[in-house]
């Protein structure tokens, strides 16, 4: 099976969010900091296919969870 490699903006649009950088830099503001001890699939702010998604992509180590990962710590250091 061949990887992929992706980037914030094709997380974005694959959560079916907005994925232009200014779109993606104002997620980042208004839901951050998310707290440390709430893991990234569980926050208040994403859908229920959102949230699974997310929560899938890292149990499998997939392709997507590098750059979910990067999400991660952007939500988590911002704010």
């Amino acid at each position: 099976m061949e990887s992929h490699i992706h980037n914030i903006a094709n997380l974005f649009a694959q959560l079916g969010l907005p994925s232009e950088s200014s779109a993606i830099d104002a997620f980042i503001a208004a839901h951050a900091p998310l707290p440390h001890d709430v893991p990234l699939s569980e926050a208040p702010f994403w859908s229920p296919v959102q949230a699974a998604f997310l929560k899938n992509e890292i149990a499998e180590d997939a392709d997507w969870s590098a750059v979910i990962d990067t999400l991660d710590v952007q939500l988590r250091a911002a704010g």
